[in-house]
């Protein structure tokens, strides 16, 4: 937990391989108590979600919530649609977005701020196969640099 009361607890580490993030967005999530409990206890995967605008409201697909231990029968199938909470003005301003430029909504991560449920949302263009190459050879040239700096000082 930091000191704004934020505590991570599902990143989507894929979608910053496979999209160039241009916008992020903050918005709540509807669950239930048991999904909440669940979440607490850290049993989220975020790999392979996105969201989707449909009928006016914006919706996650494939986040995965595993089902909570003493819930029985009040837990919801892990992998339901789930809607997210934004002003209606912001997802009509993204749906035209994503209508127009070809970009993708993505889920980044879920974290709790304060006591509430809130999911980060990035509004994404896809990486083409030479974009994730040239990631991944910026991404080694930074650790080396950083391993030759850390043993100069030594």
């Amino acid at each position: 937990m930091d000191k704004h009361g934020t505590k991570t607890i599902a990143v989507n580490r894929k979608a910053g391989h496979d999209y160039f993030i241009e916008q992020r967005y903050e918005a709540g999530i509807e669950l239930s108590g048991t999904e909440v409990k669940s979440i607490r206890q850290g049993t989220m995967n975020l790999k392979d979600s996105y969201c989707s605008v449909k009928d006016g409201e914006l919706y996650v697909y494939g986040m995965h919530i595993s089902p909570y231990e003493k819930g029985n029968i009040f837990n919801r199938d892990p992998v339901r649609p789930r809607r997210l909470l934004m002003h209606k003005r912001e997802i009509m301003k993204l749906h035209g977005t994503v209508k127009q430029d070809g970009l993708a909504l993505v889920p980044l991560s879920v974290y709790f701020k304060n006591s509430h449920v809130k999911v980060e949302v990035g509004l994404c263009r896809g990486k083409k196969l030479y974009d994730k190459r040239e990631s991944a050879a910026k991404r080694d040239a930074s650790r080396e640099m950083d391993r030759v700096m850390k043993t100069r000082n030594r």
